[in-house]
């Protein structure tokens, strides 16, 4: 990583991250010639879930991993099989390996998607497919999502995010690094406390990403549709960041990043027409996290090189698992109600009742992710193009938060006052029809 230049003064608490790269030499390659180069990652993991989907279907329903209506949450009034997280992982296994064995132009000279990513996409992909086959203890799944994230920080992807946020630290200090020998009587040890709160942030990244796409899996063709939209405008973000430059090829994450975009962009495609309305088969949670682990390892690797400025403009696209899941957090909190507990008060459920129909509420949310995935993307070619601040990108960042912050609280007080009238309500009529039911008696 390259050392921070000394800045006096606040504007070295939002200059650092851009300086981080301001030594290296731009990549230069247009973006027709990467969307060609790597169009074939996108085709192979359409064509792979596509077709695989159904046979998934088939072992599903013969081993009876369905999911049963529920009137009070659920739309579907047949049971719909589970387990299309496994034709999404064969679809995404596919498309890396075709990429780490077939790709041509300009896309050849580019790094290869780190294998450990791959290994932390079993290692998510398996802890939902235990949970949709045994139900998994919370505890083990929340175990499993971290060895996934451990996976990461063996190769440092995702781990430099903290040292865009560090940076200003070590600038005030004078230091290059922060990392510090402490003195034991065997010898001494290195800490370097960017690469273990990088790893910090990874394990939140993860944890985070993997439940909120859990959640928001609530309507057919919902999460995939929503993904897809996203990970168009996480694409164009990795676009700019491989023309514009940061480093050469073969070093930097350009490639990996683009390789995952259109592996994802391909496979969730190929699902949608299987999941939408009426749904034929479900992602399941096995599908569900491994979807949210995939975007949250590209919005990390933004951060290649301390630029927490991009992380955040792909958060940004990112809001709506976000927004739906601190809306639940709160509520059931504010309810007294546990987290695992599910309910009917999602975005997408009172999206449904407000417009009258599953296929209306999936299509506004696709509409409303389309607007966050154009902020985030405007933001981060604003920084990257012109010279925009990058105190900008965080003020946005935490304007739109806090907006989120206080519908959520706002939300879940009303529904709390609506769930405390119903039950006064419930009572009094009990309480009234008692003399009634001892005169029919």
């Amino acid at each position: 990583m390259s050392p921070a230049v000394n800045q006096p003064g606040s504007d070295a608490m939002f200059e650092a991250t851009n300086v981080l790269v301001g030594d290296l030499e731009p990549l230069a390659v247009s973006g027709m010639e990467l969307l060609n180069s790597y169009a074939i990652v996108l085709i192979v993991a359409f064509v792979v879930v596509l077709l695989v989907t159904p046979l998934v279907r088939m072992v599903a329903l013969h081993a009876n991993v369905t999911d049963q209506p529920d009137d009070a949450r659920k739309s579907h009034k047949y049971p719909v099989a589970y387990l299309g997280g496994i034709a999404v992982f064969l679809g995404l296994i596919a498309a890396i390996a075709v990429s780490y064995l077939f790709l041509d132009g300009v896309a050849a000279g580019f790094r290869a998607v780190p294998l450990s990513v791959v290994l932390g996409m079993v290692a998510i992909t398996f802890t939902g497919l235990a949970d949709d086959l045994w139900g998994w203890d919370p505890r083990l799944k929340i175990a499993g999502q971290l060895v996934a994230a451990a996976a990461l920080a063996v190769q440092d992807v995702g781990t430099s995010v903290a040292g865009g946020i560090l940076q200003p630290v070590a600038t005030m200090m004078g230091r290059e690094d922060l990392v510090f020998q402490i003195p034991l009587p065997g010898g001494d040890i290195s800490i370097d406390l960017i690469y273990w709160a990088g790893t910090a942030i990874i394990a939140v990244f993860v944890l985070g990403g993997c439940n909120a796409a859990n959640l928001l899996d609530g309507l057919d063709g919902l999460l995939s549709g929503v993904v897809a939209v996203m990970v168009v405008g996480l694409l164009c973000i990795s676009l700019l960041m491989a023309t514009v430059g940061e480093g050469s090829p073969d070093e930097s994450l350009a490639g990996a990043r683009m390789v995952l975009c259109f592996a994802l962009l391909g496979a969730v495609l190929g699902f949608l027409p299987h999941n939408f309305n009426p749904a034929s088969i479900f992602l399941g949670d096995c599908g569900s996290h491994l979807l949210g682990y995939v975007c949250v390892v590209i919005i990390l690797m933004f951060g290649e090189y301390g630029q927490t400025h991009l992380v955040f403009a792909g958060l940004i696209i990112f809001s709506i698992p976000i927004i739906d899941t601190t809306l639940a957090i709160i509520r059931r909190w504010l309810a007294g109600r546990p987290m695992s507990v599910g309910d009917d008060q999602h975005v997408h459920h009172q999206l449904k009742h407000a417009l009258g129909g599953v296929k209306r509420a999936v299509f506004a949310m696709y509409g409303i992710t389309a607007i966050f995935a154009v902020v985030g993307v405007t933001l981060a070619a604003l920084v990257m193009l012109t010279q925009l601040r990058v105190r900008v990108i965080y003020a946005i960042t935490l304007i739109l938060f806090g907006f989120i912050g206080v519908i959520a609280v706002k939300t879940a007080r009303r529904v709390r006052q609506q769930s405390v009238r119903t039950d006064q309500q419930s009572v009094a009529g009990t309480v009234s029809s008692a003399p009634l039911q001892r005169v029919a008696r």
